[in-house]
């Protein structure tokens, strides 16, 4: 069985966030996230119109590989260097608002669920999505390269 370990981690989130919003209805950019940037550590907003399907995608893989995971823990995650003048930068977490609001997406469709009080870990259905998105890639990326084909021990 192929797992999100197995495939490469930029074009896996591509796929799922391709599979988020065809299929999840639960997992919608809420009104403000046209305008809203993605922390204080940056200057303006996301210039790619899907990027709350793709945020909720990397999150969702973040679930999947390094959980159970907190609100904190990506907000350090996705955050980065903040400094725009002439002083040294210093490291600046993420907002929260649009982590906590694709969490509760996620959660409302079953994807993933709370482990008090450790955070958020995998349901049996994500576990089940995120499998099927993984192995439908694999095989397409065998398509593609068929050497790769003896590494996967088929």
């Amino acid at each position: 069985m192929t797992t999100p370990h197995d495939v490469p981690a930029s074009q896996f989130i591509e796929r799922l966030a391709k599979y988020l919003k065809e299929n999840i209805e639960q997992v919608q950019p809420p009104a403000w996230a046209a305008v809203s940037k993605t922390g204080s550590h940056t200057e303006k907003p996301p210039q790619n119109p899907d990027w709350w399907y793709i945020r909720a995608a990397s999150v969702l893989r973040k679930v999947y590989v390094h959980g159970p995971i907190g609100l904190e823990k990506l907000r350090s995650d996705y955050g980065g260097r903040k400094g725009f003048t002439v002083k040294p930068n210093h490291a600046s977490k993420a907002g929260g608002s649009n982590l906590r609001k694709v969490l509760q997406q996620l959660e409302t469709a079953g994807i993933i669920q709370i482990n008090r009080p450790k955070g958020r870990v995998m349901s049996p259905k994500g576990r089940k999505m995120m499998q099927e998105v993984s192995q439908d890639l694999q095989k397409e990326i065998v398509k593609v390269t068929p050497e790769l084909k003896k590494y996967q021990g088929e």
